[in-house]
């Protein structure tokens, strides 16, 4: 892979990137060869890892079609990684030519990838920034100008959340940026989880540990207490699969194989 523009020189690309790791598995093109080998070793481990990987693909699609069938034409997508096969300002911008998507990740090989891949789409922006500091975030968003956070948006926070340590308070990371998002902004959340997962699948997990950001399983109670008292929209937080599938056909026969639960919540106008 050619090394795109605006890399510091300061990045270790002998270890491997999450990012990179899940674009590998998508079938994107935008990785190294130390990411595709810890790839091969976790799906040595659980081979339905692709799968899992494109379960949660296919979920945050359908959670954006849902956003823009509700008017939604403004996204915050937060540890995109690099925006390839299947990104969301591609399912957004079809269906609506005008919608603006800002992405944000912390690896700054991912956010050149991103950048490189952007150049000319005015509609989007790339923020390097890290899900921990939220605050942040917010304020380089608004910098954009892309956004207006006085209307309704889609903060989108698809398999991201996992990587924060319960000591960064990653309950107190959500309600900052729900406490930023007008009414009707809709919130989209899918998390790993170690319920109704076999042995192999949370010691594929532990080698999360090699790269930069450690993954932290969390039970359904957990995730669900993320989206706040934004209102849980249809059928709630379930395993990524059973979520509004397009056809009954497309839920495997044990959904739960993928690992991970998705949701999707509206911010309704507070009463008085």
């Amino acid at each position: 892979m050619q090394m795109p523009d605006g890399i510091p020189a300061e990045i270790d690309l002998s270890r491997p990137s999450a990012a990179r790791v899940y674009d590998y598995f998508l079938g994107g093109a935008h990785n190294f060869e130390i990411d595709r080998q810890l790839a091969e070793q976790i799906a040595s481990m659980t081979p339905n890892l692709a799968a899992t990987m494109r379960a949660g693909r296919e979920f945050l699609r359908r959670a954006v079609r849902v956003l823009l069938d509700a008017g939604i034409d403004q996204f915050l997508d937060i540890g995109s990684g690099i925006p390839t096969v299947g990104n969301v300002h591609e399912v957004a911008q079809t269906a609506n030519p005008k919608a603006r998507v800002v992405y944000v990740d912390i690896d700054p090989v991912a956010v050149a990838h991103s950048r490189e891949l952007l150049a000319g789409n005015d509609l989007t922006g790339v923020i390097q920034a890290d899900l921990r500091d939220p605050e942040r975030i917010l304020t380089e968003a608004r910098k954009l100008g892309l956004l207006d956070f006085d209307r309704p948006l889609g903060i989108l926070l698809a398999g991201v959340v996992h990587f924060v340590p319960d000591a960064d308070r990653p309950g107190d990371i959500l309600a900052t940026l729900r406490a930023a998002a007008a009414p009707g902004s809709h919130l989209v959340i899918s998390h790993s989880t170690y319920e109704d997962q076999p042995q192999e699948m949370l010691d594929a997990q532990r080698l999360s540990a090699r790269t930069d950001t450690e993954i932290t399983l969390r039970s359904w109670a957990e995730i669900t207490g993320y989206f706040g008292d934004w209102t849980i929209l249809e059928p709630g937080v379930v395993h990524m699969e059973l979520w509004r599938p397009d056809s009954p056909s497309d839920v495997d026969a044990n959904p739960e194989r993928f690992g991970a639960f998705g949701g999707v919540a509206r911010y309704d106008q507070p009463a008085g």
